[in-house]
Protein backbone atom coordinates (compact mmCIF):
# COMPACT_ATOMS: atom_id res chain seq x y z
CA UNK A 1 0.00 0.00 0.00
CA UNK A 2 1.50 3.53 -0.83
CA UNK A 3 2.09 5.69 1.98
CA UNK A 4 0.33 8.53 3.29
CA UNK A 5 2.75 10.85 2.43
CA UNK A 6 2.47 10.12 -0.89
CA UNK A 7 -0.86 11.56 -1.53
CA UNK A 8 0.65 14.75 -1.33
CA UNK A 9 2.32 14.20 -5.20
CA UNK A 10 -1.27 13.81 -6.15
CA UNK A 11 -2.79 16.53 -3.87
CA UNK A 12 -0.51 19.32 -6.25
CA UNK A 13 -1.47 17.18 -9.36
CA UNK A 14 -5.20 17.74 -8.57
CA UNK A 15 -5.01 21.24 -7.78
CA UNK A 16 -3.13 21.43 -11.25
CA UNK A 17 -5.32 19.98 -13.38
CA UNK A 18 -8.08 21.84 -11.56
CA UNK A 19 -6.64 25.13 -12.18
CA UNK A 20 -6.10 23.77 -16.16
CA UNK A 21 -9.70 23.03 -16.16
CA UNK A 22 -10.97 26.21 -14.81
CA UNK A 23 -8.69 28.34 -17.89
CA UNK A 24 -8.93 25.99 -20.28
CA UNK A 25 -7.00 29.46 -21.94
CA UNK A 26 -4.59 29.76 -19.40
CA UNK A 27 -1.91 32.20 -21.03
CA UNK A 28 1.64 30.19 -21.07
CA UNK A 29 3.53 32.09 -18.72
CA UNK A 30 0.83 31.19 -15.98
CA UNK A 31 1.07 27.55 -16.73
CA UNK A 32 4.98 27.67 -16.47
CA UNK A 33 4.70 29.89 -12.97
CA UNK A 34 1.98 26.60 -11.78
CA UNK A 35 4.93 24.08 -12.45
CA UNK A 36 7.19 26.50 -10.83
CA UNK A 37 5.62 24.93 -7.39
CA UNK A 38 6.18 21.35 -8.45
CA UNK A 39 9.47 21.50 -6.05
CA UNK A 40 7.19 22.54 -3.46
CA UNK A 41 6.77 18.50 -2.32
CA UNK A 42 10.53 18.27 -2.15
CA UNK A 43 12.17 18.39 1.30
CA UNK A 44 15.27 20.31 1.37
CA UNK A 45 18.16 18.65 1.10
CA UNK A 46 20.76 19.89 3.40
CA UNK A 47 24.39 20.24 3.21
CA UNK A 48 24.37 21.40 -1.23
CA UNK A 49 25.34 24.64 -2.45
CA UNK A 50 23.98 25.93 -5.67
CA UNK A 51 25.68 27.80 -8.02
CA UNK A 52 24.49 29.27 -11.29
CA UNK A 53 26.56 28.82 -14.48
CA UNK A 54 26.46 29.09 -18.13
CA UNK A 55 27.12 25.99 -19.97
CA UNK A 56 28.46 26.97 -23.37
CA UNK A 57 25.41 29.20 -23.57
CA UNK A 58 22.91 26.89 -21.95
CA UNK A 59 22.06 27.93 -18.18
CA UNK A 60 22.42 25.37 -15.70
CA UNK A 61 22.50 24.69 -11.75
CA UNK A 62 25.68 23.51 -10.02
CA UNK A 63 24.31 20.81 -7.05
CA UNK A 64 27.19 20.83 -4.51
CA UNK A 65 26.84 18.09 -1.90
CA UNK A 66 29.17 19.00 0.83
CA UNK A 67 31.87 16.57 0.64
CA UNK A 68 31.14 15.48 -2.92
CA UNK A 69 33.31 13.65 -5.38
CA UNK A 70 33.54 17.09 -7.99
CA UNK A 71 35.11 15.23 -10.69
CA UNK A 72 31.81 12.88 -10.80
CA UNK A 73 29.43 14.50 -12.14
CA UNK A 74 24.85 13.67 -12.77
CA UNK A 75 23.78 15.55 -16.28
CA UNK A 76 20.34 16.45 -14.91
CA UNK A 77 17.24 17.23 -17.36
CA UNK A 78 13.98 18.16 -16.06
CA UNK A 79 11.04 17.48 -16.97
CA UNK A 80 7.36 19.49 -18.18
CA UNK A 81 6.88 18.14 -21.44
CA UNK A 82 9.58 20.27 -22.95
CA UNK A 83 7.35 23.44 -22.01
CA UNK A 84 7.26 23.87 -18.49
CA UNK A 85 9.89 23.08 -15.89
CA UNK A 86 13.37 24.56 -14.64
CA UNK A 87 16.23 23.90 -12.90
CA UNK A 88 14.74 26.06 -9.83
CA UNK A 89 11.36 23.02 -10.01
CA UNK A 90 14.07 20.43 -9.69
CA UNK A 91 16.90 22.05 -7.82
CA UNK A 92 15.79 19.94 -4.50
CA UNK A 93 15.08 16.72 -6.01
CA UNK A 94 18.03 16.41 -8.07
CA UNK A 95 20.41 17.64 -5.09
CA UNK A 96 19.08 14.39 -3.24
CA UNK A 97 19.98 11.99 -6.18
CA UNK A 98 23.34 14.01 -5.98
CA UNK A 99 24.09 13.71 -2.22
CA UNK A 100 22.60 9.97 -2.48
CA UNK A 101 25.78 9.22 -5.10
CA UNK A 102 27.81 12.00 -3.49
CA UNK A 103 28.72 13.56 -6.75
CA UNK A 104 28.10 16.89 -8.35
CA UNK A 105 24.69 17.13 -10.60
CA UNK A 106 24.65 20.00 -13.11
CA UNK A 107 21.18 20.79 -13.47
CA UNK A 108 20.78 22.22 -17.49
CA UNK A 109 17.91 24.90 -18.14
CA UNK A 110 16.89 23.53 -21.54
CA UNK A 111 15.47 26.32 -24.23
CA UNK A 112 11.83 25.25 -23.86
CA UNK A 113 9.36 25.07 -26.38
CA UNK A 114 7.86 27.15 -28.71
CA UNK A 115 10.75 29.57 -28.24
CA UNK A 116 13.09 26.23 -28.20
CA UNK A 117 11.28 23.65 -30.72
CA UNK A 118 13.08 20.39 -31.32
CA UNK A 119 15.50 19.59 -31.58
CA UNK A 120 17.09 22.54 -29.55
CA UNK A 121 16.63 20.80 -26.18
CA UNK A 122 18.47 17.80 -27.25
CA UNK A 123 21.09 20.40 -28.56
CA UNK A 124 20.97 22.47 -25.35
CA UNK A 125 21.41 19.04 -23.48
CA UNK A 126 24.04 17.57 -25.87
CA UNK A 127 26.12 21.27 -25.63
CA UNK A 128 26.22 21.16 -21.77
CA UNK A 129 27.68 17.15 -21.86
CA UNK A 130 30.23 18.97 -23.77
CA UNK A 131 31.14 21.93 -22.20
CA UNK A 132 31.36 19.29 -19.38
CA UNK A 133 33.97 16.88 -20.63
CA UNK A 134 35.52 20.48 -22.12
CA UNK A 135 36.08 21.32 -18.22
CA UNK A 136 38.16 18.19 -17.70
CA UNK A 137 35.41 15.78 -16.39
CA UNK A 138 36.36 12.69 -18.07
CA UNK A 139 32.74 10.82 -20.14
CA UNK A 140 33.19 7.87 -17.44
CA UNK A 141 32.84 9.67 -14.52
CA UNK A 142 29.47 11.26 -15.94
CA UNK A 143 25.93 9.86 -15.36
CA UNK A 144 22.83 11.09 -17.06
CA UNK A 145 19.54 11.48 -15.70
CA UNK A 146 16.14 13.09 -16.42
CA UNK A 147 12.28 12.77 -15.49
CA UNK A 148 9.23 13.07 -17.69
CA UNK A 149 10.05 14.65 -20.89
CA UNK A 150 13.82 14.79 -19.43
CA UNK A 151 13.95 11.07 -19.01
CA UNK A 152 13.41 11.26 -22.85
CA UNK A 153 16.46 13.86 -22.90
CA UNK A 154 18.37 10.79 -20.97
CA UNK A 155 18.15 9.04 -23.86
CA UNK A 156 18.00 11.63 -26.85
CA UNK A 157 21.23 13.29 -25.63
CA UNK A 158 23.06 10.22 -26.10
CA UNK A 159 21.95 9.38 -29.54
CA UNK A 160 22.98 13.19 -30.18
CA UNK A 161 26.21 12.84 -28.69
CA UNK A 162 27.02 9.42 -30.54
CA UNK A 163 25.65 11.53 -33.92
CA UNK A 164 28.58 14.39 -33.25
CA UNK A 165 31.01 11.91 -32.19
CA UNK A 166 31.08 12.65 -28.48
CA UNK A 167 32.19 10.20 -26.12
CA UNK A 168 29.67 8.67 -24.41
CA UNK A 169 28.69 8.89 -21.10
CA UNK A 170 28.88 6.28 -17.91
CA UNK A 171 25.33 5.57 -17.44
CA UNK A 172 21.76 7.26 -18.00
CA UNK A 173 18.67 7.06 -15.21
CA UNK A 174 15.58 8.04 -16.99
CA UNK A 175 12.62 8.66 -14.77
CA UNK A 176 9.04 8.50 -15.88
CA UNK A 177 10.28 8.85 -19.26
CA UNK A 178 8.19 10.61 -22.07
CA UNK A 179 9.10 8.98 -25.13
CA UNK A 180 6.24 8.23 -27.40
CA UNK A 181 4.68 11.74 -29.10
CA UNK A 182 1.29 10.31 -30.14
CA UNK A 183 0.16 8.65 -26.87
CA UNK A 184 -0.29 5.27 -28.24
CA UNK A 185 0.13 3.59 -25.30
CA UNK A 186 -2.05 0.71 -23.38
CA UNK A 187 -1.56 2.41 -20.23
CA UNK A 188 -3.18 5.36 -21.30
CA UNK A 189 -6.62 3.45 -20.84
CA UNK A 190 -6.12 1.15 -18.29
CA UNK A 191 -4.50 3.75 -16.08
CA UNK A 192 -6.96 6.41 -17.05
CA UNK A 193 -8.21 6.52 -13.84
CA UNK A 194 -5.07 6.37 -11.94
CA UNK A 195 -2.69 8.65 -12.76
CA UNK A 196 -4.04 12.23 -11.84
CA UNK A 197 -1.75 14.34 -13.80
CA UNK A 198 -0.91 12.80 -17.53
CA UNK A 199 -3.69 12.38 -19.94
CA UNK A 200 -3.21 11.09 -23.96
CA UNK A 201 -4.72 14.84 -24.95
CA UNK A 202 -2.07 16.44 -22.83
CA UNK A 203 0.68 14.41 -24.14
CA UNK A 204 -0.17 14.79 -27.88
CA UNK A 205 -0.89 18.80 -26.98
CA UNK A 206 2.91 19.21 -25.98
CA UNK A 207 4.18 16.83 -28.84
CA UNK A 208 2.84 19.16 -31.19
CA UNK A 209 3.74 22.81 -29.08
CA UNK A 210 7.20 20.74 -28.98
CA UNK A 211 7.52 19.49 -32.34
CA UNK A 212 6.02 22.74 -34.45
CA UNK A 213 3.85 22.42 -37.21
CA UNK A 214 5.87 19.82 -39.40
CA UNK A 215 7.57 17.92 -36.40
CA UNK A 216 7.97 14.59 -36.81
CA UNK A 217 6.93 12.23 -34.22
CA UNK A 218 8.87 9.27 -35.25
CA UNK A 219 12.15 11.16 -35.35
CA UNK A 220 14.78 9.76 -32.89
CA UNK A 221 15.70 12.70 -31.41
CA UNK A 222 12.26 13.22 -29.79
CA UNK A 223 11.59 9.44 -29.87
CA UNK A 224 14.64 7.07 -29.16
CA UNK A 225 12.06 4.26 -29.51
CA UNK A 226 12.62 4.62 -33.44
CA UNK A 227 16.13 5.41 -33.37
CA UNK A 228 19.33 2.65 -32.72
CA UNK A 229 19.74 1.82 -29.38
CA UNK A 230 22.84 -0.58 -30.09
CA UNK A 231 25.76 0.10 -28.11
CA UNK A 232 24.01 2.25 -25.42
CA UNK A 233 25.70 2.67 -21.64
CA UNK A 234 23.88 1.14 -19.07
CA UNK A 235 20.23 2.11 -18.27
CA UNK A 236 18.44 1.83 -15.04
CA UNK A 237 14.68 2.89 -15.76
CA UNK A 238 12.10 3.66 -12.85
CA UNK A 239 8.29 4.76 -13.08
CA UNK A 240 4.88 4.80 -10.97
CA UNK A 241 2.85 1.22 -11.17
CA UNK A 242 0.13 4.09 -11.82
CA UNK A 243 1.70 6.51 -14.48
CA UNK A 244 -0.30 6.58 -18.35
CA UNK A 245 3.14 6.53 -19.20
CA UNK A 246 3.71 3.13 -18.01
CA UNK A 247 3.78 1.78 -21.46
CA UNK A 248 6.54 3.84 -22.71
CA UNK A 249 9.25 2.84 -19.43
CA UNK A 250 8.15 -1.30 -20.55
CA UNK A 251 8.66 -0.25 -24.61
CA UNK A 252 12.08 1.76 -24.05
CA UNK A 253 13.10 -1.62 -21.33
CA UNK A 254 12.33 -3.75 -24.10
CA UNK A 255 13.61 -2.01 -27.60
CA UNK A 256 17.42 -1.45 -24.98
CA UNK A 257 17.51 -5.47 -24.47
CA UNK A 258 16.42 -6.36 -28.53
CA UNK A 259 19.77 -3.91 -29.40
CA UNK A 260 21.91 -6.20 -26.19
CA UNK A 261 22.05 -3.41 -24.22
CA UNK A 262 22.29 -3.74 -20.11
CA UNK A 263 18.95 -2.04 -19.10
CA UNK A 264 17.05 -2.15 -15.50
CA UNK A 265 13.76 -1.23 -14.67
CA UNK A 266 11.93 -0.92 -11.91
CA UNK A 267 8.73 -0.51 -11.45
CA UNK A 268 6.59 1.36 -7.96
CA UNK A 269 3.37 0.30 -7.23
CA UNK A 270 0.86 2.99 -6.74
CA UNK A 271 2.90 5.42 -7.56
CA UNK A 272 2.18 8.57 -9.51
CA UNK A 273 4.54 10.31 -12.62
CA UNK A 274 7.81 11.32 -11.29
CA UNK A 275 6.78 9.94 -7.16
CA UNK A 276 10.78 11.45 -7.16
CA UNK A 277 9.83 14.97 -6.08
CA UNK A 278 8.70 13.23 -2.50
CA UNK A 279 12.10 12.70 -1.96
CA UNK A 280 12.88 13.30 1.81
CA UNK A 281 9.16 13.11 2.23
CA UNK A 282 7.73 9.54 1.14
CA UNK A 283 9.69 6.45 1.96
CA UNK A 284 8.54 5.39 -1.85
CA UNK A 285 10.74 7.92 -3.32
CA UNK A 286 13.80 7.66 -0.85
CA UNK A 287 14.48 4.14 -2.02
CA UNK A 288 14.17 4.74 -5.20
CA UNK A 289 16.71 7.37 -5.31
CA UNK A 290 18.68 4.98 -3.12
CA UNK A 291 18.48 2.16 -5.18
CA UNK A 292 19.50 4.54 -8.30
CA UNK A 293 22.46 5.99 -6.41
CA UNK A 294 23.45 2.16 -5.37
CA UNK A 295 23.11 1.36 -8.78
CA UNK A 296 24.93 3.94 -10.65
CA UNK A 297 28.08 4.39 -7.90
CA UNK A 298 30.30 1.74 -9.10
CA UNK A 299 29.61 2.65 -12.89
CA UNK A 300 31.25 5.93 -11.95
CA UNK A 301 34.03 4.71 -10.03
CA UNK A 302 32.34 5.98 -6.93
CA UNK A 303 32.74 1.97 -5.43
CA UNK A 304 29.49 0.30 -4.02
CA UNK A 305 27.45 1.53 -1.17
Amino acid sequence: MASKQSEQLATLYKGWIAAVGANPEMPLDELRAMFEHWGDVTAEPGGVDYIETDAAGVPALWAVPKGCAEDRVLLCSHGGGYVCGSMYTHRKVYSHFAKAIGCRALIVHYGRAPENLHPGPVDDMVNAYRWLLNQGIAPSHVALTGDSAGGGLAITTILRARERDLELPAATMPLSPWLDMDGAGATFESNRERDVLVAREIVQGMAATFLGENGDRHDPLANPLHGDLRGLPPVYIQVGGYETLLDDSYALAEALRRAGGQVKLDVYPEMQHVFHFLAGVAPEADEAIGQLAAWVRPKLGLGNL
